[in-house]
């Protein structure tokens, strides 16, 4: 019963987690379009996987992610286009303490 679990919830998250290689350059140049519309959304595994956003400077995550869409003095806010969970889109909080990544989460709604 276990297996039939496991497979069931695999045919379900099918198609919905990608393997997007994250790259800067697409990332900060991503404009949504019908062809791009979940690209970033397709890289957040590859980031959160690849990188130790945690400690990193203001500077570095501009120089990584460049420009947030919005933010305020301790946040930055990512959009991250369409989620492929319905018509939901997904965010990037990055916040900031004392100009160092303290925590950051990903919403999806």
């Amino acid at each position: 019963m276990t297996i039939g679990v496991i497979l069931l919830i695999g045919f379900i998250l099918k198609g919905k987690i990608t393997h997007e290689k994250f790259d800067s350059n697409k990332w900060k140049n991503w404009t949504e379009s019908e062809t791009e519309w979940s690209l970033r959304w397709d890289m957040m595994n590859s980031l959160r996987k690849n990188y130790e956003l945690k400690g990193m400077s203001k500077k570095q995550i501009l120089e990584l992610l460049g420009e947030p869409e919005s933010q305020t003095e301790s946040e930055f806010f990512y959009y991250l286009g369409y989620s492929k969970l319905g018509i939901n889109t997904g965010r990037l909080t990055i916040k900031f303490e004392k100009d160092k990544v303290v925590d950051y989460s990903v919403w999806d709604g």
